[in-house]
């Protein structure tokens, strides 16, 4: 790919998938510097990765992809240092004009234990987790994953099982 395909290719990317990269680090981290730190090696990665992409798969599936196999890695490398770290505490919800500020702080401690929630998630899951809510469709998701639209199905079932679990308190931590 020409250098100048490659830099409007990954600019249009950024434009269109850049909120997906935050939500995908927030996912996989405990503090905002984290994710702030998780979301720059996720477009390092991408631009390095961008060269080799052969458009095959459509460019949402692909930078998908790209993120979420960073964050898992980054997870994995990064455990021993995360294991003493505190939660989140801020949380960066986007407020409705018309919400009053018991919304908002409301809205923010539901935002917080979703993505809590989402942590406590084995990897598979929890990415599978941020598709759905990213609304990609099945056979999205089955391209970002690597596994059949139906097993998409039987595995964001079982997925949200699990998340609606921990959100309730129902369960202990899944990994």
């Amino acid at each position: 790919m020409a250098e100048p395909d490659h830099n409007a290719l990954f600019l249009t990317c950024l434009d269109e998938h850049g909120s997906a990269v935050m939500k995908v680090a927030r996912a996989y981290t405990l503090t905002s510097e984290d994710s702030q730190d998780l979301a720059q090696e996720i477009l390092l990665q991408a631009w390095r990765s961008l060269p080799n992409f052969e458009g095959r798969a459509n460019v949402a599936t692909w930078f998908y992809r790209v993120a979420l196999h960073t964050a898992m890695n980054w997870k994995r490398k990064d455990r021993p240092r995360r294991t003493s770290q505190q939660p989140l505490l801020e949380i960066h919800a986007v407020a409705t004009p018309d919400s009053d500020g018991v919304e908002q702080a409301q809205q923010r401690e539901t935002v917080e234990r979703l993505y809590q929630a989402i942590r406590q998630l084995p990897k598979a899951e929890a990415a599978l987790i941020l598709l759905y809510l990213d609304e990609l469709s099945y056979r999205e998701m089955a391209e970002v994953l690597g596994i059949s639209e139906n097993h998409v199905g039987v595995k964001l079932h079982r997925a949200r099982q699990s998340l609606s679990k921990l959100m309730t308190g129902d369960s202990h931590e899944c990994r």
